[in-house]
């Protein structure tokens, strides 16, 4: 799997924002209140938004490639498998002996 950057300069600038925003505020909650999980898991999610911008590789929008492609190539198999076929309407309705 390569690691080709998916995402533009823009969108980057934007991930590395909010990832530095989400990560200050989270951090200086989990100051005063340190048991609170939720500030940790927003750290965690703002440090990894920073990565991704800084590397400008979404694993997320790389998933959501994947599986669009993937779509693509399904839909394209299933129309060729009914061209060669030759399936007109009457022959797709299954068969009912009752």
């Amino acid at each position: 799997m390569s690691m080709k950057p998916n995402i533009g300069i823009i969108n980057a600038l934007i991930r590395i924002t909010f990832g530095l925003t989400i990560l200050a505020w989270s951090t200086s909650k989990l100051v005063k209140h340190p048991w609170r999980d939720s500030y940790l898991f927003a750290a965690f999610c703002g440090a990894m938004k920073v990565a991704e911008g800084i590397v400008r590789y979404c694993p997320v929008t790389a998933l959501c490639e994947r599986w669009q492609e993937m779509v693509q190539e399904h839909h394209q198999a299933s129309d060729s498998i009914d061209a060669m076929e030759g399936i007109d309407d009457d022959s797709a309705l299954p068969y009912n002996p009752s």
